[in-house]
């Protein structure tokens, strides 16, 4: 595939695209250097894409399980009644046939820093010059009494895209008229900040069309959220009395689930659902955290320009799992965040210092489904870290009408099929 030239890349990856000089075909060392990519979602696959566009002699190595990859952003939609699960699922070919990317869908469950090596469940090993890992999360169960793995069959998160969705898009399905929904958010950070707030929004867009006597509970163990006031303001015009959110400072915050009654029990009530989502406390997904990446918080400490860990050379994060200061774990900041990565692996793999990086951000959410509301943010690279720019991007205003709040809701269908078409097409 011939290699990108820099204004097509600025064109593909908007803001991102600041992010270095490009060395590409002839300017590597003496035979080909190996990337090994883990996680294929929306931070791994674009970093695997991108890095054979900055540099198509590069060999990239993509290492995740599953064959189809279901989106988190949008999965609203499909509990809401507005998409398909299948229009949210996505494929591997064209990484593999187009850009030249060897798949390999195993699990990585090892990693020797010292070696250079990554070690499948299959048995494979993947030798590496510079490994990027991009692992997402995995959830803190043991923060909650009675709520485990199996719990999560019966009171499921839906916080990872697949079954976990459909379950509960089939528990919903399933209720009564006149049942409650518990939401229940966890404290920050989590991925996704504004996503259980729009969860509620598209859940209620159906309930108010197929279940109209229901309710939808929110026990947040948090006192404000991403876009609160947008929210609200949405929440009244299109579903009156139907949401309500209790805050952590009035009984909110559960402190144990029991799954099999449906409840969530928070320090002086019990909270019985017709169906219960409850959002467990995160952390960096396992092999970050057997591989050394993680710190005492459970999450991945970087090297800003380049992303690489500060705890284990020649490995880069990036994605949920790493700490990138003011930008928030989302699917557009992984896809921007990669970019950077992708540019910065590349310089340093030709033996050129990377350049100053440039990340965004853009997160619409959908209160109905011709009403979309929206924050945008660009971050510069500081002596301090990750710092949004003054002036850039911002909340979508409140008091605005059909027409302004129909825009953004194509907006964001806009949006959502342009990035994961930038990831991964659609095979």
């Amino acid at each position: 595939m011939a290699a990108t030239n820099r204004r097509t890349f600025l064109q593909l990856a908007g803001a991102a695209g600041a992010v270095s000089a490009f060395g590409l075909a002839g300017c590597q060392p003496q035979g080909a250097p190996r990337v090994v990519v883990i996680g294929g979602g929306f931070g791994g696959a674009t970093a695997a894409r991108y890095l054979k566009k900055f540099d198509p002699g590069i060999e990239v190595t993509l290492i995740e399980p599953k064959r189809q990859f279901t989106t988190c952003p949008f999965s609203n939609l499909y509990l809401g009644g507005i998409r398909s699960l299948e229009s949210i699922t996505f494929g591997y070919d064209n990484l593999r046939d187009d850009d030249d990317v060897i798949v390999v869908h195993e699990r990585a469950v090892g990693i020797d820093a010292e070696a250079r090596t990554v070690t499948t469940d299959g048995g494979g090993t993947f030798p590496y010059d510079r490994l990027i890992v991009s692992p997402g999360i995995a959830f803190r169960y043991e923060e909650t009494p009675g709520y485990d793995v199996a719990a999560a069959e019966l009171a499921p998160h839906a916080w990872n895209g697949g079954p976990q969705t459909r379950l509960l898009h089939d528990q919903i399905r399933a209720m009564e008229d006149g049942g409650v929904v518990i939401v229940a958010p966890p404290a920050n950070p989590f991925r996704c900040p504004p996503g259980p707030y729009e969860r509620a929004s598209m859940i209620a867009h159906y309930l108010k069309y197929n279940k109209p006597k229901s309710k939808i509970l929110i026990l947040d163990a948090k006192d404000s959220f991403s876009k609160q006031a947008l929210f609200e303001e949405g929440w009244a015009l299109h579903y009156g009395d139907m949401i309500e959110w209790i805050p952590r400072s009035g009984d909110g915050k559960v402190v144990a689930v029991d799954a099999a009654g449906r409840t969530a029990i928070t320090e002086f009530a019990r909270h019985k659902a017709a169906v219960l989502n409850y959002i467990p406390q995160q952390r960096a997904a396992d092999i970050a955290v057997s591989a050394g990446l993680v710190n005492a918080l459970g999450w991945c400490p970087i090297d800003y320009p380049t992303f690489e860990s500060t705890l284990v050379p020649g490995v880069h994060v990036l994605g949920d799992a790493a700490i990138v200061d003011d930008m928030p774990k989302s699917g557009n900041a992984a896809n921007t965040q990669a970019k950077v990565c992708a540019a910065a692996v590349a310089d340093l793999l030709a033996g050129r210092e990377p350049g100053v990086p440039t990340t965004t951000n853009t997160c619409y959410s959908l209160v109905a489904p011709m009403h979309g509301i929206s924050v945008t943010a660009v971050y510069r690279l500081t002596d301090k870290g990750y710092r949004g720019k003054a002036g850039s991007g911002g909340l979508s205003p409140l008091g605005e009408g059909p027409k302004f709040r129909a825009a953004e809701a194509r907006y964001a269908r806009g949006w959502y099929g342009n990035i994961t078409n930038d990831i991964w097409s659609r095979t």
